[in-house]
């Protein structure tokens, strides 16, 4: 029973339902390092390396394999062979060893450093996606001059061009002011008031409130899946801000479960968002991003995101951004962690083999295609 699990799992295309490009340019061994942390942008102090971390370690265990080195290499040795490859040779191996058929793509962070949907899917030989992130949106009205009256028409108006070919919409609100803020519709006068404000101010970042919660109302009248960062990320949230239960009123809100709103990352607040997708019949969740970071310890949290949502809500994604490891790393952990958990609790009699492979399928691929309606 356990060798089908893990067979079935291994051979099971995956579509990552929210990703981020690769790396375009060449690094040094310094900035690599550097992208192998999420919380800190600052280089990594001379006296330590962040090899010597879950990640670093589940690199060289699970990446080195993929360069034709040996599991647990050393890092100068891993380093010097991914050197030796070049950057194109070492994305396409790890984008294709991740066995993803979709690659969901956000594209609002990094443009021009990392690949986008297209260079995406050939690099990879998958289908690529694109997915609109509101902020990045807004901003470019902002640089346009776009205020006062002009501005909430304006941004619809972009938006349901943007959003044309796109699968779902982003909002990373969490870091720019906390989900914890009043998220109800803003008043038109508001919305003019606060471009204005932003506007005049010559400040490029979008972190009005009224502007974030406009941009969110706006989605939910797209009607395209909503996705909102929430749990942990770089030191630029206040992580306590962004747990995914301050999002209940928002749930609440008449019209919004009407749209699927996807809660990404979660951790540490994994639980809280199993709840959140319990009680209302739109949410669903990952916990993509820790899965990586926590290396080994990803299976343990894993585990944990299947306590109380029922399974039809979860879905599977790496996060991943810039260093193109995290792609294959992701889609390993996750497979490792899912034949573990499920394996363990098919071999105690607590399910069956069938219902295990059947969650696998609705977890790694069928729930992102039903959500976002792939085809």
């Amino acid at each position: 029973m356990a060798s089908a699990l893990a067979e079935h799992v291994s051979g099971l295309r995956l579509v990552d339902h929210h990703v981020h490009g690769a790396f375009t340019g060449e690094l040094d061994r310094a900035e690599f390092e550097v992208h192998l942390c999420e919380g800190s942008p600052e280089p990594v102090p001379p006296w330590m390396t962040q090899f010597d971390s879950q990640l670093g370690f589940a690199i060289r265990r699970s990446c080195a394999p993929v360069l034709d080195l040996p599991a647990h290499v050393p890092a100068d040795e891993y380093w010097a062979r991914r050197t030796e490859l070049g950057v194109p040779a070492v994305t396409e191996r790890f984008l294709r060893a991740a066995a993803v058929s979709d690659w969901l793509v956000d594209t609002g962070y990094g443009a021009g450093t990392v690949l986008d949907v297209d260079a995406m899917a050939a690099a990879s030989g998958a289908r690529g996606h694109l997915v609109v992130r509101l902020e990045s949106l807004a901003e470019e009205l902002a640089a346009d001059g776009v205020t006062g009256r002009d501005y909430a028409d304006e941004f619809e108006a972009r938006l349901e061009r943007a959003t044309r070919d796109a699968v779902a919409v982003k909002s990373i609100l969490a870091y720019r002011s906390g989900l914890d803020i009043d998220l109800s519709p803003p008043a038109p006068h508001a919305v003019a008031d606060a471009a204005r404000r932003w506007v005049g101010s010559g400040e490029p970042r979008l972190t009005d409130p009224v502007l974030l919660r406009h941009g969110l109302h706006a989605a939910v009248r797209r009607g395209l899946p909503i996705q909102i960062h929430t749990g942990f990320g770089d030191r630029d949230l206040d992580l306590h801000r962004a747990n995914p239960v301050h999002l209940l009123d928002f749930l609440r809100t008449p019209g919004v479960a009407d749209v699927p709103v996807m809660l990404l990352h979660c951790y540490p607040y994994h639980r809280e968002a199993g709840y959140l997708a319990q009680a209302f019949g739109n949410v669903h969740f990952d916990v993509g991003l820790a899965v990586n970071h926590v290396g080994v310890r990803s299976t343990q949290v894993v585990a944990e995101s299947f306590e109380l949502a029922p399974f039809a809500k979860q879905l599977y994604s790496s996060d991943a951004w810039g260093p193109p490891e995290l792609h294959h790393l992701g889609a390993v952990l996750w497979r490792r962690a899912m034949t573990s958990v499920l394996g363990r609790w098919v071999e105690d009699g607590d399910w069956a083999v069938a219902d295990a492979l059947r969650v696998v399928d609705m977890v790694g691929r069928d729930n992102a295609r039903r959500v976002y309606r792939l085809g």
